[in-house]
């Protein structure tokens, strides 16, 4: 049988590894979902793509960056389906994109929406744990909370140090394409910018921009969350009294 104290402690543990566990996972959601929605994205897309996005599709910068819109605002609607209206070479097309690219839009913005949904689990449990603490420990909380944030963060931060050097070091094919394989259960993400209007805006070029903009927020992020408890420990950690000093109070003891 486990007395009370035990389940208390092994609750306090379970506690602890669910923050070290979220705190990753509301990161990486929180950075995927401001990068998704960022406006900055799309045009820094077409300005440092443009000539292999015109390679294939002769579209101006205002109509890609309205395109970018369209998409930011379909992943935030309630619309089903996506239909990307712009001009090309003076024609307007109520929608450029065809079944394929509808179809995966449609699979993205599921996935989009999880993101969503996970950063609001994630972000709620993290407040819950925090005021919880305080409210049944006080102050006594403080100390605790800051070896688990310190703890969380330095995990986030081996993790995104990982991601990002492996794809400045070549590894980012593999990732998109394991990204890929694992997140939809059809083949309608194997596009051809050739015939597929949607990868020829978005080139690989552009989710890997996005992912190393995503991987350094998050190790920027975590390593405040290591530094800043280290920082608040060494500032209000009592003083150390010196060899002299603990001479001079004991002598003044025994007299």
């Amino acid at each position: 049988m486990f007395t009370d104290n035990k389940i208390t402690q092994i609750g306090k543990v379970l506690a602890a590894a669910l923050f070290v566990l979220f705190v990753p996972l509301f990161l990486i959601a929180v950075n995927v979902r401001w990068v998704i929605n960022a406006p900055a994205l799309y045009s820094y897309a077409f300005d440092n793509y443009e000539r292999q996005i015109r390679r294939y599709l002769d579209v101006d910068r205002d109509e890609y960056i309205s395109g970018g819109r369209q998409i930011r605002d379909y992943f935030n609607n309630g619309e089903e389906f996506l239909s990307m209206d712009i001009t090309i070479r003076g024609t307007r097309y109520p929608n450029i994109f065809n079944e394929t690219e509808v179809i995966h839009m449609f699979d993205v913005k599921r996935l989009v929406r999880g993101v969503y949904r996970l950063s609001e689990i994630a972000g709620a449990y993290l407040l819950g744990f925090v005021l919880v603490g305080f409210y049944i420990w006080r102050r006594e909380f403080l100390a605790r909370l800051g070896r688990t944030v310190l703890l969380s963060g330095a995990a986030t931060l081996g993790l995104g140090l990982l991601v990002g050097i492996g794809s400045l070091a070549g590894g980012f094919d593999r990732m998109f394409l394991l990204f890929h394989e694992i997140s939809f259960t059809n083949d309608f993400w194997q596009l051809n910018p050739s015939r597929d209007a949607l990868i020829a805006m978005f080139p690989q070029g552009f989710f890997f921009d996005a992912t190393i903009l995503i991987v350094g927020s998050i190790v920027v992020q975590a390593a405040l969350l290591v530094a800043v408890p280290i920082a608040l420990n060494r500032l209000y950690r009592p003083k150390q009294l010196t060899r002299a000093e603990r001479r001079t109070a004991q002598a003044s003891l025994k007299t």
